[in-house]
């Protein structure tokens, strides 16, 4: 049983060396296999491989940039969130830098590529990660060390005994070796050898229960240990689709109108803020007004024709630009700015009817799992690279004292630094290529359950719910389990440190070598009491108390591969 319970320790570490390659490999999943180079008047697909720098890429909608640049023609939106945490997409004009891995919007682009394979912002952060992987310095299973050199000590101490008393103390051959026995009997690998394991399977399968998966025993320790969370905003804290926050429209004209106006204009589009117009004129039951010659003005709005009269939905810098007077919708727009809330303007022939606001709302629980964090005595601070505005909405909203805004991977990766540095354990939470490398930096990096398959990978922590709510649940399991480890093991050595002597002949003085008529009996039962005690207190784990408020969500699907 030692045996197999050191070599299945020492492939688990073998698995865990290998997590930065699997983690590299996703990085590289991310981008297509191959991109359209402008060669003279045609357009060449050739293997992402043959990219060079200074090719012209033309990009259709929908596909991910092979490469970083800047735009040279055409205009379009880029969604750079799983690369830099920006939650909304961004404006790509001529001119605009392009990040390779990123999804392009709803225009057709030509990129003028500045950074290919190993020299892109995408590489970048893999280098981040692998380096963060192999600093890292493997805990020592207290377990292991002891299992490696029990067996053998206990023999030494049989033997001992049992000569010792045959050749100085009288004892005739048989009592000898019945004290070779006892002492063999008494002790007991098997409570040193399932104190981790027996612990670590009842509290990874209740984990389970509570959509929560543990890499390994490393993991279970690491999480243990935390007293500080760095996490991300945007798909962490926050949903990752934007909604309509609020909807205003002008002296004379109905909130009911500017909705159907803005719904008949976004109907045909997919642009990520015309689903939330969608969606909130779902909830409201608002019909759409029939809109015609609809057209996207790509990374600026849409524009149409509403009874001959032209109408769009313009986004707030643009509809300045053109001169929009805004007056009536001010107190809305200073309100959605001071909320770090995007809007959009709802134009009808030149004129503003009315405001749409999107904000990134909280996920469920999150508010209740901030409060358990700190009522464990954890702090939380909010790393994101949204802007600071909109984070310090979300910071305010959910209690969370200190954020940091606008930071890209290789200064959230310095902050873990930094924070290990003053002394503490660092758990990081985030879902994005952004938050990858931050994930390997950490003492515990957990990850949410919809995220990219490289932070899922980099994170030694699975939340499968994909919910903040599930931080608190783990960093307490992870203490419960290592609090049963310890004492589980306390039980063993202070089992073995009372009963072996008694066992080696503590009792001889006292009643003689007629004991070990009974003694090897006694002892046999003592072992078996050992193991049982420890499994016991290693099924109490089944009943601890890992939320403050109940589940958003009972799993009842098979949990994944």
């Amino acid at each position: 049983m030692i045996i197999t319970l050191i070599l299945t320790g020492n492939y688990l570490e073998h698995l865990a060396r290998g997590r930065a390659g699997s983690a590299l490999q996703r990085l590289n999943e991310v981008l297509p296999p191959s991109a359209e180079v402008v060669r003279g008047s045609l357009v060449v697909p050739v293997p992402l491989g043959e990219v060079r720098v200074g090719d012209r890429v033309r990009l259709r909608p929908g596909g991910r940039f092979p490469a970083d640049g800047i735009v040279v023609a055409g205009s379009t939106t880029a969604d750079e969130s799983l690369l830099t945490g920006e939650s909304l997409p961004v404006p790509k004009g001529p001119g605009a830098r392009v990040l390779a891995g990123s999804i392009n919007g709803s225009g057709v682009v030509e990129v003028n590529a500045t950074g290919v394979g190993t020299d892109t912002f995408l590489a970048r952060v893999g280098r981040l990660l692998t380096e963060a992987e192999m600093s890292r310095v493997p805990l020592q299973r207290t377990a292991d060390r002891i299992a490696a050199t029990f067996v053998p000590a206990v023999l030494l101490v049989a033997i001992a005994a049992s000569l010792g008393w045959y050749l100085f103390g009288g004892a005739s051959f048989t009592i000898a070796l019945l004290i070779f026995v006892t002492v063999s009997i008494t002790a007991c690998p098997c409570a040193f050898g399932i104190a981790t394991p027996a612990a670590i399977l009842v509290g990874t399968g209740r984990a389970a229960e509570e959509g929560i998966l543990f890499r390994g025993e490393d993991a279970i320790e690491r999480a243990s240990r935390a007293d500080l969370v760095l996490t991300d905003k945007t798909g962490t804290l926050t949903i990752s689709t934007p909604s309509v926050g609020t909807v205003r429209a002008v002296p004379g004209r109905s909130e009911v109108e500017v909705l159907a106006l803005a719904t008949g204009l976004e109907s045909g589009s997919e642009h990520v803020l015309a689903r939330a117009v969608l969606d909130e004129a779902t909830r409201r039951r608002v019909n759409p007004i029939v809109v015609t010659d609809v057209h996207a003005d790509s990374g600026r709005g849409v524009r149409g024709r509403w009874d001959h009269v032209p109408v769009a939905v313009l986004r707030g810098s643009d509809a300045r630009a053109e001169g929009i007077e805004l007056g009536p919708l001010n107190d809305g727009i200073l309100e959605a700015e001071a909320a770090g809330e995007a809007w959009s303007v709802v134009v009808e022939n030149g004129a503003p009817v009315g405001l749409l606001t999107f904000r990134n709302s909280p996920a469920p629980g999150v508010g209740p799992a901030v409060e358990q964090l700190r009522a464990d005595g954890i702090e939380v601070v909010m790393v994101t690279g949204d802007r600071i505005a909109a984070a310090a909405h979300v910071a305010r909203s959910l209690g969370i004292s200190r954020f940091h805004a606008e930071t890209t991977p290789e200064q959230k990766v310095a902050l873990v630094g930094d924070f290990r540095r003053q002394g503490h354990r660092v758990a990081f939470v985030g879902d994005g290529i952004n938050d990858a490398a931050a994930l390997a930096a950490a003492d515990v990096g957990l990850a949410i359950g919809t995220g990219t398959e490289v932070a899922k990978e980099a994170g030694q922590v699975l939340l499968v719910r994909s919910n903040f709510a599930g931080v608190p649940a783990a960093l307490r399991l992870a203490r419960g389990i290592v609090r049963r480890v310890r004492w589980n093991l306390t039980w063993a050595i202070g089992y073995n440190l009372v009963l072996l002597p008694i066992a080696a002949g503590a009792l001889v003085p006292l009643w003689g070598f007629s004991v070990y008529a009974v003694l090897p009996i006694f002892g046999a039962l003592a072992m078996g009491l050992s193991s049982t005690t420890v499994v016991l207190n290693s099924l109490s784990l089944r009943w601890i108390r890992v939320r403050d408020t109940p589940a958003v969500s009972p799993i009842h699907a098979t949990l994944p591969h």
